[in-house]
């Protein structure tokens, strides 16, 4: 089986995917990049309201983007795509697409009516990152709900970029560790005060790295009284600041948006993690041996300050939660789980 991987990212980000992704292949299934972000600017279809309007505008922008998908199906062969990250494919466009169309959701709940469920009907198979959806249902009885058979939990996994797969466990965990508590991610409003939270309980013990600009600094700064600047770091740096790193926060959209990449990109690289969403989080990690949860900023602060007075129990769940991402959550085991997956799905609806 042949299978393009559709995705957005830009810079030394997307010439790591292209690489990942073509390595990934195995015995029986091939998979090929293709970075449709880098075609047209994703700020353009960043909703399925926006991405109708281009498309019945015949965008040239646009249909240069679908000649050269076309031109990638016909010279590969493809028997199926995956597309993830800034759906850009209109639904119209894909009725005449004859691949196997599977759509990689990564923004649940959030963007659930926004880039998900208005796509569906398009597509003949859904992977979600997010297990959960709501209070009143996981996202495998949502897609259900909305319509979708084939309908599959994939994780977002950890590339090989974003850790060093070239130290094994002992070097990984004897090296020293000289950042307590460590926080690396984009400017989302919900997020910043328990940001600040930490930062006043911690001070500069609360190391803190992102995409954010200056206005997000000042509002960080004025608002909440942050008392730092946050500056973005670049791949390497953030792998090496994790790698010295003893605790780290992760904080998502939302409670039931459990699936993020920090889940995955912190145990990689031996560090212990405090997470929210501590309903959830079993899904996919062990609470008390491989991830522990909190709830609220102030059971966020104890327990950060536990941690950092008992080591033994901090390293015994990074250790834990290492091994369980060495084993389960990496790329090239995911890339084969979900071609497991494709196949079922075609097999579960008679696809030719």
């Amino acid at each position: 089986m042949k299978i393009i991987f559709s995705f957005n990212k830009n810079g030394e980000e997307a010439s790591c995917l292209e690489r990942e992704i073509s390595n990934v292949s195995r015995d029986g299934v091939t998979f090929f990049p293709f970075n449709h972000g880098a075609i047209l600017d994703p700020s353009l279809y960043a909703t399925a309201l926006a991405l109708d309007r281009l498309y019945q505008a015949r965008d040239a922008g646009l249909l240069r983007l679908y000649r050269e998908f076309e031109a990638t199906v016909a010279k590969t062969q493809a028997d199926a795509v995956i597309v993830a990250n800034a759906p850009a494919y209109h639904p119209d466009y894909l009725k005449r697409i004859p691949l196997y169309k599977v759509l990689f959701s990564a923004d649940d709940p959030g963007a659930t009516y926004l880039i998900n469920i208005p796509y569906l009907h398009a597509y003949q198979h859904v992977f979600f990152v997010a297990p959960t959806y709501s209070a009143d249902m996981d996202m495998t009885e949502k897609m259900r709900y909305a319509g979708m058979e084939n309908a599959d939990w994939v994780p977002i996994s950890v590339f090989d970029f974003e850790y060093d797969p070239t130290r094994g466990e002992t070097d990984v965990f004897s090296q020293e560790r000289d950042i307590d508590i460590i926080y690396i991610g984009g400017f989302w409003r919900q997020k910043v005060p328990l940001l600040a939270d930490v930062r006043r309980a911690f001070g500069r013990r609360f190391r803190c790295y992102g995409f954010f600009g200056p206005k997000h600094n000042l509002f960080i700064n004025a608002r909440h009284g942050y008392g730092g600047w946050i500056s973005p770091v670049s791949l390497q740096e953030r792998v090496s600041l994790y790698q010295r790193a003893r605790i780290g926060i992760n904080i998502h959209w939302n409670e039931h948006g459990l699936g993020n990449q920090r889940l995955y990109h912190l145990p990689a690289n031996g560090v212990m993690q405090i997470s929210d969403c501590a309903d959830d989080l079993h899904r996919i990690y062990e609470p008390g041996r491989e991830i522990v949860g909190y709830r609220g900023a102030d059971d966020l602060i104890d327990k950060i300050r536990y941690f950092l007075s008992h080591e033994a129990e901090r390293e015994a769940i990074s250790r834990a939660a290492y091994r369980r991402t060495m084993r389960d959550y990496r790329f090239a085991e995911v890339a084969s789980q979900a071609a497991n997956l494709i196949e079922r799905g075609m097999e579960r609806i008679g696809w030719h």
